[in-house]
């Protein structure tokens, strides 16, 4: 199997963990498969316990992610220590590692911070790693190194073993999710600990801006001309360069900006607008549609709303197992088959059986000169 290139993906739009899926996507499918991790911008932020709230997704989540936006699906995992990551390795062409920064000699984050990590391994040892960040600790750039063994004994790692599915690269179309901001906002705002707040909150700008960076680049192969988004990403970098200018001054015993977590508040405000997907005009396809040309659309309206793929939803997919799917998903879902799709649902045929499958919405749609 040919090695991965580390070159091959925007490795500036994406975090420690995306980079390296990315570059399997790559790998697998060709050029800019990794762009479907842009496909759906969300603000999703979790709880933690005596910590502020944070947009960073949880590791589970992304490993979720990578079935359901590029493609890979996870056949096998462990979490090793020491040469038991030898051990998993051999046999396996190429691994997928989480561990501990601190611990990885090739980046600039060895000895100096806790935080996790990702990169490729094969059995002989090289290690592909596509991050790129500038930290204080020096540049984190794409590349290809040979360890020894023993720079590889690390106290604790995940592996995974990542197939391609047999039904290809996800089609996906750019969504936008935006979840409540307020909760957000205001633990940033009455944090009393404001050198934590303005340190936390150099993290989660930079992560907020490569996500909608990331989004903009999956726009943009979807049609979007760049220039409608350029403006508002200048503020996100903006926003991401002063919150690190004030951290500094803060570690230096002076006040952060007023402005900084408004600003923040702003800019979520402002991504609703910017990123909105435009709503298609009523029979937006060129005229009635059957068989698999029907399901397939189904199934892109549907993924489009429940944030799944249209592949696993083909599949026969209930919606109801979905964590999205609600009675307003659904009705978002029968509004947009009947305005995209320019078919008219029979009132009598709204009920649970015929609503949770995407076969069910083919059975019941009707079509000007397909069904009566």
């Amino acid at each position: 199997m040919a090695t991965p290139s580390p070159d091959s993906v925007h490795a500036n739009l994406m975090d420690c963990v995306q980079t390296n899926l990315a570059v399997l996507a790559d790998h697998h499918y060709g050029p800019d498969a990794h762009l479907n991790l842009g496909a759906q911008l969300t603000f999703h932020w979790r709880h933690r316990s005596n910590e502020l709230p944070t947009v960073e997704p949880s590791l589970a989540k992304q490993i979720a992610a990578a079935e359901d936006l590029l493609g890979l699906v996870a056949r096998d995992r462990a979490t090793v220590a020491g040469p038991e990551l030898f051990d998993w390795t051999a046999g396996r062409d190429l691994v997928y590692v989480v561990a501990d920064a601190y611990e990885l000699p090739w980046v600039p984050y060895f000895g100096n911070q806790h935080m996790e990590h990702s990169f490729l391994l094969a059995p002989d040892c090289t290690v592909i790693d596509a991050y790129a960040n500038e930290t204080q600790w020096g540049t984190a750039a794409p590349g290809t190194w040979k360890l020894c063994d023993q720079q590889l004994c690390l106290p604790q790692a995940e592996v995974f073993h990542f197939e391609p599915t047999t039904l290809g690269l996800p089609r996906l179309t750019p969504s936008l999710d935006d979840g409540n901001v307020d909760g957000y906002i205001a633990a940033y705002e009455r944090d009393p600990n404001r050198s934590r707040t303005v340190e936390r909150l150099t993290l989660e700008t930079w992560l907020l801006t490569r996500s909608r960076k990331l989004h903009a680049a999956f726009q943009q192969v979807h049609g979007r001309p760049a220039d409608d988004m350029a403006e508002h990403l200048r503020g996100w970098d903006s926003l991401s360069e002063q919150a690190y200018l004030a951290y500094r001054r803060v570690l230096r015993g002076r006040d952060e900006p007023p402005w900084l977590v408004g600003r923040l508040a702003e800019l979520l405000a402002a991504d609703r607008a910017v990123f909105a997907v435009p709503t298609r005009a009523a029979n937006a396809y060129s005229g009635p549609l059957t068989g698999d040309a029907l399901r397939r659309a189904v199934a892109a309206i549907a993924s489009a709303v429940l944030g799944v793929t249209e592949a696993r939803l083909l599949g026969g997919l209930e919606f109801t197992t979905l964590p999205r799917f609600s009675s307003f998903r659904l009705v978002e879902i029968i509004e947009r088959l009947e305005d995209d799709l320019g078919v008219e649902l029979d009132p009598a045929d709204l009920v649970p059986e015929n609503l949770h499958r995407v076969d069910d919405l083919c059975r019941i749609a009707r079509q000007p000169g397909v069904r009566a």
